[in-house]
């Protein structure tokens, strides 16, 4: 960590040398980093007239940056992050390790983040849920005839996402997406998580599709089982041309 620190340090003085502070998060600052993992940095200036995502090497190190004001942060947070329902920039600032040091608008920032992250996400309404449903339905009724091995595997990894969103969403949740899905569920329920490893191990190393049907059964029993029949979705009124 002080190698990292040192080299965010020389990094703030060299690219960024009018921001204020540099939140260093991601895999590496949980200590579950591996050696091809990135830094995640949150860069944040008095004002900007935009803010923007830069992604390059320094020092060896491949960086993902996040450049911002404090208005454009706030406005990832409500406006970015909480329709998609996944906290990624929030969760960057609230765990993230200040450098070159802690200062007032840092502990702001950190404040506001942490506030929003405590606060989650809009809670899923019926017909939400019911959305959610139908289209985990769908893609299991695919599931249990698949056409091909190619035709199965690619269900599968749209159910991968599809359900863990559905898990976490419907429990009024902050969701994940991709790689973070495993450690989130872990954190939440470790029972339904090796169910969810488990039943997607069984899909992609035996080709046996029954243990991820019968975990979608599962989880949407809860709201009235898989739907199909009856399911209505309209869209607005004014999406029409001329």
């Amino acid at each position: 960590m002080d190698e990292l620190r040192s080299l965010i340090s020389r990094l703030h003085m060299e690219k960024y040398p009018d921001a204020d502070v540099i939140f260093l998060a991601g895999s590496v600052v949980r200590g579950e980093g591996t050696k091809t993992s990135d830094l995640d940095i949150v860069i944040v200036h008095e004002a900007l007239p935009n803010a923007y995502r830069d992604s390059y090497y320094y020092g060896g190190w491949p960086i993902e940056a996040f450049v911002h004001d404090p208005q454009t942060l706030e406005y990832f947070f409500q406006k970015v992050d909480a329709p998609s329902g996944v906290p990624s920039l929030a969760a960057m600032v609230s765990e993230g390790i200040e450098l070159p040091l802690v200062t007032a608008l840092s502990q702001r920032l950190k404040d506001i983040a942490n506030g929003f992250l405590q606060a989650g996400p809009a809670r899923w309404s019926a017909k939400e849920i019911d959305s959610s449903r139908y289209i985990i339905s769908d893609l299991i009724e695919d599931l249990r005839e698949p056409r091909s091995q190619s035709e199965m595997y690619a269900i599968a990894i749209q159910l991968y996402n599809t359900i863990a969103n559905h898990f976490f969403r419907s429990k009024g949740l902050w969701s994940a997406k991709g790689k973070t899905i495993p450690r989130q569920l872990r954190r939440i329920d470790e029972t339904f998580a090796g169910k969810f490893e488990s039943a997607f191990e069984s899909v992609f190393a035996r080709g046996k599709v029954g243990d991820l049907i019968a975990l979608a059964d599962d989880l949407l029993s809860v709201h009235g089982g898989f739907l199909f029949e009856g399911h209505r979705l309209e869209a607005p009124q004014e999406w029409k041309v001329g």
